[in-house]
């Protein structure tokens, strides 16, 4: 069974401007170096060399794994979404037990930013949130116990 990345357009441009950079700017510098330090002579004593070839290994895994997300991604613009349930790609505000608000976007699981208050649609949060509406509390199983949270607002917008 595939398993689907939902993720948003600014996260669709990350993961392919991140990749252009290692493809087109990283890893050509990385094989001058390694060529330079190739022909110095020794390299089992070349630092350059095995640094280079080291960095070289990093680059091409993460060019393997960001070409898996992009292959895998199903791009959702959230302000294409006309809907009172939530989705991926929301917008919303929660009031806790204690009566604190907090916004928080339910994104791709490549796009989490706790500090911009973007958590994946597979999180405890993200995965209590779907399908509520206005109004619904939603019950939050976490590793740091259980909380329950009231959906004050929903909107769909274009994350910046």
């Amino acid at each position: 069974m595939e398993k689907k990345n939902y993720i948003t357009p600014q996260g669709h441009k990350a993961l392919t401007d991140e990749l252009h950079q290692l493809l087109r700017v990283e890893r050509p510098e990385v094989c001058q170096l390694v060529q330079w330090a190739a022909a110095n002579g020794d390299r089992s004593e070349n630092a350059d060399y095995q640094y280079g070839k080291r960095r070289l290994r990093e680059i091409d895994r993460r060019v393997r794994f960001l070409s898996s997300r992009l292959d895998d991604a199903v791009v959702v613009d959230p302000a294409t979404v006309r809907s009172e349930k939530v989705q991926f790609g929301a917008t919303l505000t929660l009031r806790d037990e204690e009566g604190r608000e907090k916004t928080w976007s339910i994104v791709g699981v490549d796009e989490i930013n706790i500090e911009l208050g973007r958590v994946s649609w597979q999180s405890p949060l993200g995965r209590a949130l779907i399908g509520k509406e206005i109004d619904d509390e939603a019950i939050v199983v976490s590793p740091q116990g259980q909380t329950t949270v009231e959906i004050i607002a929903v909107k769909y917008v274009t994350l910046t």
